[in-house]
């Protein structure tokens, strides 16, 4: 899954998320370690902007549905900080 939330770059997230509990990389597969935005993201149309606050979750075979939610909530609770 690929999700980006504007106005907070892609960096932060990830920091935001390891401290939740959350592994996540910022930007496509293709971009992993780079610090400039995704070729593959901005190739299929997204701003400058929007790559660099895109971050790629991705799950394995072990991975459950507590797993996916509790990602989920700790993204939304950053989001919830984000927007004050």
């Amino acid at each position: 899954l690929c999700i980006g939330m504007p106005g907070v770059p892609a960096e932060t997230q990830v920091m935001a998320l390891d401290l939740a509990g959350v592994a996540v990389s910022a930007g496509s597969a293709c971009s992993s370690g780079k610090v400039t935005p995704s070729h593959v993201l901005t190739a299929m149309g997204l701003p400058d902007q929007a790559a660099r606050e895109a971050l790629r979750f991705s799950l394995g075979w072990a991975s459950t549905a507590a797993d996916v939610e509790r990602a989920a909530a700790a993204w939304i609770a950053l989001q919830g900080r984000s927007i004050k």
